[in-house]
């Protein structure tokens, strides 16, 4: 399995297509950082001796709980964009046909499949590392003059956790989906359709119960503050989600790799 797995890294690291949508990515996150840090370096300037801080005007809140909400905000933000890593990835294969000398390479379909998987949720833990690191050198930057150790306090580093948990599982289930459909293009319009039924709120408001359902959804629930934002569930639930679709997903691969020749 050790071997299977390092050979299916090599082909990530190998493939141009995944250093350039990696590097949009990051390069994409530090310019979304960029353009607010006056804004929150001035909102920690005028923090209350209260311990409030207002980075919109009208909307005091508790300073710490604030910038570490924007912390896992900004992370989670960056992450919707992180399942067309995922499919560019699962799709390489199929649209260079190699996906037959791979079969022949490893026949039993699971150990290929728990190969694929997991080199791709190895490089996608590195890129979301990578997007926590960022952001939170930003965040560093606004808070220095105040409390730079909030930033490596426990909370700080569960908060960068529940981002990485929910990157990873977020693109293993766009990555069976591509899998299952051996199209890249198909993984990314999956992933969007499922991102904007949650950030359109078509079921947020009539069936929170189903909207909780939604990976995205999980991932706000898992990652955000419930005091400070409207959430369909908790934490424990958001994260049990997100870990049903990449398993469903992943089954429905196995499946769909066992019964198809490989072309």
């Amino acid at each position: 399995m050790r071997a299977a797995t390092r050979a299916e890294l090599t082909k990530i690291y190998t493939l141009p297509s995944v250093w350039i949508v990696t590097g949009v990515i990051l390069a994409l996150h530090v310019l979304v950082q960029f353009q607010p840090a006056q804004l929150f370096a001035d909102a920690v300037a005028n923090i209350t001796p209260e311990g409030t801080i207002e980075v919109f005007a009208g909307e005091p809140q508790p300073a710490a709980e604030a910038i570490l909400g924007l912390l896992a905000g900004g992370t989670l933000q960056m992450g919707l964009f992180l399942p067309v890593l995922a499919a560019v990835i699962a799709g390489q294969e199929f649209r260079s046909q190699q996906i037959g000398l791979t079969v022949l390479a490893m026949p039993r379909t699971v150990r290929m499949l728990a190969a694929k998987l997991l080199a791709t949720a190895l490089y996608v833990l590195v890129v979301a590392i990578l997007i926590a690191g960022i952001g939170t050198a930003f965040m560093y930057g606004a808070v220095d003059a105040w409390n730079p150790g909030m930033l490596l306090s426990g909370e700080a580093f569960l908060g960068q956790a529940r981002f990485i948990a929910f990157a990873v599982l977020f693109c293993l289930t766009v990555s069976a989906v591509t899998i299952v459909a051996r199209n890249t293009l198909t993984g990314v319009i999956v992933a969007v359709a499922l991102i904007a039924v949650t950030m359109s709120q078509v079921l947020a408001g009539p069936a929170p119960h189903l909207d909780a359902l939604l990976p995205l959804s999980a991932a706000r629930n898992l990652m955000l503050d419930p005091g400070v934002n409207d959430l369909t569930a908790g934490r424990e639930h958001g994260l049990l989600v997100l870990v049903g679709w990449a398993a469903v997903t992943a089954g429905a691969a196995a499946i769909t790799l066992s019964k198809r020749d490989a072309r």
